[in-house]
C-alpha cells in the first residue's frame, strides 16, 4: 500500500527510541504547542474502564486520562518507561507500566474496555499487526482513540512526505506518510468517528460485537 514505507525491524525503530528517549519531551515541545497537547487531552478523556494505553512513551497522557480508569501502559522502549515512571510517580498516576510491544500484546482476549494510542502506529513496524492485536485484547463493542499524523490528501504533499519519510524514519523512528485510517479498517476495526485537521486525525473506533479475524 503507498505509504506503508519498507519494513523495518520493530529492534531497529525500538533502538531509535531508547536513543531519543532523553530529549523526546524537550524535541516534541513545538509540536505540543501547536496543537499536539489539546489533541491528546481530547482524545485521552474519553477513555473509560480498563484501559490499555499503546505506546505510553515518556507519560505525557497520563495526567488527562478520567479519575476512574484503570490504566495499563506498554512501550517498547525502556528508555521511554523510565521516564514514564518517574512521571507517574511525581503525580501520583495509578498505573501499571510494562516493557512490551503491541504486535506480540501480552494480555488475553477481551481483557479492556478501551485502547488508546498517540502518534504511536506511526513507528509499530508493522501498523496493520498492531492494531489487530488491539482490536484482539480490548472487548467486542469497546473503543480505540488513536491520535496520529497521516499521508497528506494533497498529491503534492504526499509526494514531498514520501521524500522526506526515509530521513524521520532513519534519524527519529516515526513515518510520516502512513495511511493510518485504511490501516485501522484493515485491522478488523469499525471507525465511529474521524476528526480530521490537516495531517491530524483522531480517530474513535470501535471492536465490531461479531469480531472475527480480518
Amino acid at each position: 500500500m503507498t505509504g506503508q514505507g519498507p519494513v523495518e525491524s520493530q529492534a531497529e525503530i525500538t533502538r531509535r527510541y531508547d536513543r531519543i528517549a532523553p530529549l523526546y519531551d524537550l524535541y516534541d515541545a513545538p509540536m505540543e504547542r501547536l496543537g499536539t497537547l489539546r489533541r491528546r487531552r481530547r482524545l485521552v478523556s474519553q477513555a473509560r474502564g480498563t484501559t490499555l494505553e499503546v505506546g505510553v512513551g515518556t507519560g505525557k497522557n497520563l495526567e488527562h486520562y478520567p479519575q476512574d480508569v484503570q490504566l495499563v501502559g506498554i512501550d517498547v522502549s525502556e528508555g521511554m518507561l523510565k521516564r514514564a515512571r518517574r512521571r507517574a510517580k511525581r503525580i501520583s498516576a495509578p498505573v501499571d507500566l510494562d516493557l512490551a510491544d503491541i504486535q506480540q500484546a501480552p494480555f488475553a482476549d477481551d481483557s479492556f474496555d478501551t485502547a488508546v494510542a498517540t502518534t504511536v502506529f506511526c513507528s509499530v513496524a508493522d501498523p496493520v499487526a498492531g492494531l489487530r492485536e488491539v482490536a484482539r485484547v480490548v472487548k467486542p463493542g469497546g473503543r480505540v482513540l488513536l491520535l496520529e499524523h497521516v499521508r497528506p490528501r494533497n498529491a503534492l504533499l504526499a509526494r514531498l512526505f514520501d521524500a522526506l519519510n526515509p530521513i524521520t524514519r532513519n534519524v527519529f523512528g516515526f513515518n510520516i506518510n502512513r495511511p493510518t485510517e485504511d490501516n485501522v479498517v484493515a485491522a478488523g476495526l469499525e471507525l465511529e468517528d474521524v476528526r480530521r485537521e490537516g495531517v491530524w486525525r483522531e480517530i474513535v473506533a470501535t471492536v465490531p460485537q461479531d469480531r472475527t479475524e480480518p
